[in-house]
């Protein structure tokens, strides 16, 4: 199994959301985050400069089966680009077990 974090665009979430269900992702955590970015400029609009390291992200953190680790990231990196600096990052890492708290039973198919 694989744990995948990923921090996106707040206002991508609902495109990065439909994209994880349509590749049979049904369940996933997330919750608001403010971070600071690499980039060292702001963005100018209408005249008022803006930071865009100071711009609202979400973070996304999904468990998967091995076999739907590629299809979620690929999902997530073509529903969230914009193509802009700030588009946000993917992480993943191993999940060594899992639990279903209700039944106690483990592995795999708890994710289902």
């Amino acid at each position: 199994m694989k744990k995948i974090e990923a921090i996106i665009r707040k206002s991508r979430f609902t495109l990065v959301k439909d994209a994880l269900q349509e590749v049979g992702v049904n369940f996933f955590s997330y919750w608001d985050v403010t971070g600071i970015g690499n980039e060292k400029e702001g963005h100018v609009y209408r005249g008022i400069s803006y930071s865009t390291s100071d711009i609202q992200r979400r973070h996304l953190s999904i468990v998967v089966n091995d076999g739907f680790e590629e299809a979620t990231i690929q999902a997530i990196l073509k529903s969230a680009a914009t193509g802009n600096v700030g588009d946000g990052k993917i992480f993943v890492s191993n999940i060594e077990e899992s639990y279903r708290i209700r039944t106690g039973e483990k592995g795999g198919d708890t994710l289902n």
